[in-house]
């Protein structure tokens, strides 16, 4: 079948204050009206609605190309289509070299040995979406090559506020372990410096890693005069009012992270189409679950959406029953301070990779939810280490705890869903212990 000839994404809107960015606008990382006291807005891309013909091509970014962002910004101004394509085959080219795998499209498959585990029948069962084998062995490094898409088509237009390839800004970064992986693979891969922000209980493995890959590693304590909420995102935050690039997963820091992000969802429709009842998402900063809702709601396909925390930090459950409290779970980005705010207490569980004090992109998953008749999951942590056990002795992935997390939303309501119905669980990370 044909793809679809044109860009089909029109431009940016605030889901919180309704601002707008046009598409040809460079270095487009936050809304205009969001300032360093008011981090209460984040930037959705608008489509034109179009058939879904994705190109036959095993690289997600070239499959999609016409439905992401970045090929609509590298159009408006004013590279041409064949050029487009070669920057994504250059950088893909390079993070190879430096990781030794690319961008490719990722497995999913029906877990049988679960399936039965759980009581599915033959008809139904839980399929896997296999993210462990992607850069930097998880699903980060997609969200954050549509970011250094955008830079390099803005540098190759000559639209950057940088000069040559010398005089580039550093990348900053804040994450706890595959976010900051990722960041850094693509930063080595492109030899452009990064400063990563890692909390007091980032791994030994992970930092390892980092260091390997040439970061500057940053650990961030809590201080005092903090307020509530990630002193990582703060102390990245101070790096980029002094001129550092985002180059993170939360949207309300760079927007374009939930371009790249969205093509797990429309490889799940490609793979399976209108077959799947649920997908279960897990959440920490919410720019994966997002990406996963506005991915189906683009082309118009509706499975539930289950974003799955654990109790140990549970930010984003507690802001859909607020929103459903105060005037519906959609729209409700105009409420943020009614809705979302820092969990108070110190968050915990064996998944620590989904601990974000705040959900950040919290607004297009309540959307998402309330199209699909979807809702949160708070799983108990017994279910987040036995999903884990299940995920690993039960599927032949490699797959950490987090990964894992969005199998601890099934397994919590498991009794709430038909043996025949077809739902799919991504793994989302691999296991570095």
């Amino acid at each position: 079948m044909t793809p679809w000839a044109d860009p089909v994404v029109t431009g940016l809107r605030c889901t919180v204050c309704g601002a707008t960015v046009g598409i040809d606008t460079p270095l487009s990382f936050v809304c205009p009206n969001a300032s360093a006291n008011d981090r209460h807005h984040v930037l959705q891309f608008e489509s034109a609605v179009v058939p879904f013909r994705p190109f036959d091509d095993p690289n997600p970014f070239l499959a999609f190309r016409h439905y992401l962002g970045v090929d609509a910004f590298g159009a408006a101004i004013g590279i041409a289509d064949q050029e487009r394509e070669q920057i994504i085959r250059e950088l893909n080219l390079a993070v190879m070299v430096t990781a030794g795998v690319g961008f490719t499209r990722t497995p999913i498959a029906r877990a049988d040995a679960l399936s039965r585990a759980l009581g599915f029948s033959t008809d139904g069962g839980v399929w896997i979406k296999d993210e462990t084998h992607n850069v930097g062995g998880s699903q980060k490094a997609r969200h954050l090559f549509t970011e250094l898409i955008h830079l390099v088509m803005a540098e190759r237009a000559g639209v950057a506020p940088w000069k040559s390839v010398a005089d580039r800004p550093p990348l900053a970064i804040s994450s706890c372990g595959n976010a900051a992986i990722a960041a850094s693979t693509l930063a080595a891969a492109m030899k452009w410096p990064i400063a990563v922000h890692v909390p007091t209980f980032a791994s030994e493995a992970v930092l390892r890693t980092l260091n390997e890959l040439g970061a500057d590693i940053r650990v961030c304590e809590r201080r005092d005069t903090d307020p509530p909420g990630d002193p990582c995102v703060y102390r990245f935050r101070e790096a980029v009012a002094n001129g550092a690039i985002p180059f993170g997963v939360q949207g309300t820091e760079n927007a374009w992270c939930l371009d790249g992000g969205r093509t797990i969802g429309w490889e799940i429709i490609q793979d399976i189409g209108h077959r799947t009842s649920r997908v279960f998402a897990q959440v920490g900063g919410g720019a994966f679950a997002s990406c996963i809702g506005t991915s189906f709601q683009s082309i118009g396909v509706h499975p539930k959406l289950h974003a799955v925390q654990t109790e140990g930090c549970a930010p984003l459950a507690r802001a859909f029953e607020r929103a459903l409290e105060t005037g519906g779970a959609r729209n409700a980005g105009p409420r943020w301070n009614d809705c979302m705010w820092a969990w108070e207490s110190e968050p915990h569980s064996v998944a620590d990779g989904i601990l974000d004090d705040e959900t950040y992109d919290w607004i297009a998953i309540l959307d998402a939810m309330a199209d699909t008749d979807g809702f949160p999951v708070v799983a108990s942590e017994s279910n987040v280490v036995r999903a884990h056990e299940m995920a690993r002795s039960l599927t032949a992935i490699h797959v950490s705890a987090t990964g894992s997390a969005g199998l601890a939303g099934l397994l919590h309501i498991r009794d709430q869903i038909h043996p025949d119905e077809k739902v799919v669980v991504i793994f989302s990370g691999i296991d570095r212990g």
